[in-house]
């Protein structure tokens, strides 16, 4: 978690004074810029439905912060009873936080990649429950998200996702399974504006954007969450979206291949990884 919020305090003050027109990268899809506790910001990202009036939320932020992401569908003109589905590219807890909530208070689809989805539902317990974190909040937030997600099983993914699907979302949506950071891990593809929505796949630190953080508390398996950048080079991609860092523009090709390399040479590095 630590570790995280070095990433997102280095964007803080670039992402903080961000307005919402700001936020629009074209009509169906927008970025949501999400702070928490004054120390991190997250990133989630709105995909709207022109067709059915309706839009979609990947990710849902800490435990609590539903409230904020309401406040955040307001400003852009987005009615709460419009949201139909939610997709969540992982079970870490700063994605799946305020599930609860919206599960609980909207009639909505939940997408996950089958491999997260027993982690997510409460069958497993989250490969990186951060015990000490969840005991730091309130009672009401704990119960719930620990009602959810160690109390019992329950279906709250309704729809399991996997690498290849085309989801008929704002435009056409691609699932890209990216394993690495979770067994789990799921990237979107946005077709019709070039973007990527890479989750924690990927970083920006500094304005520059990075792979996976290369430390086994964040990223259990390196290696593959190296690998599955190549999966990217398949698309045509001007914009990422990042969870934690936020929006890049540049040669995504160019950066994987460079990650990549510092990876296989030895230097791909918790240093190198801040340095910018």
């Amino acid at each position: 978690m630590d570790l995280l919020r070095q990433i997102d305090k280095s964007q803080r003050r670039r992402w903080i004074k961000v307005n919402s027109s700001d936020q629009k990268v074209t009509k169906t899809i927008h970025m949501l810029n999400l702070p928490f506790e004054k120390k991190w910001m997250y990133h989630l990202t709105v995909l709207y439905n022109e067709n059915s009036n309706s839009y979609v939320l990947v990710d849902t932020g800490m435990p609590g912060q539903y409230e904020e992401i309401l406040e955040q569908f307001e400003k852009l003109g987005l009615p709460a009873s419009r949201l139909s589905d939610i997709i969540l590219t992982h079970q870490d807890v700063d994605h799946i936080g305020s599930l609860p909530e919206f599960i609980e208070k909207h009639s909505v689809n939940v997408y996950a990649h089958e491999i997260d989805k027993p982690y997510i539902n409460g069958h497993k317990q989250l490969i990186k429950w951060p015990e000490t974190f969840i005991q730091m909040l309130p009672e009401n937030r704990r119960n719930l998200l620990e009602s959810f997600y160690l109390a019992k099983p329950s279906a709250n993914v309704t729809h399991v996702i996997k690498d290849g699907d085309h989801l008929p979302i704002a435009g056409g949506l691609i699932v890209i399974h990216t394993p690495g950071h979770t067994p789990g891990h799921v990237s979107l593809y946005h077709k019709r504006s070039k973007t990527l929505i890479a989750g924690d796949a990927m970083a920006v630190v500094n304005g520059e954007l990075k792979g996976p953080v290369p430390d086994p508390g964040v990223t259990p398996d390196l290696e593959t969450a190296i690998d599955s950048l190549q999966k990217f080079k398949t698309f045509p991609i001007e914009t990422v979206f990042c969870y934690h860092g936020g929006k890049y523009e540049g040669n995504v090709h160019k950066r994987i291949d460079e990650i990549t390399n510092r990876y296989h040479n030895g230097t791909y590095t918790m240093k190198t990884f801040f340095d910018s």
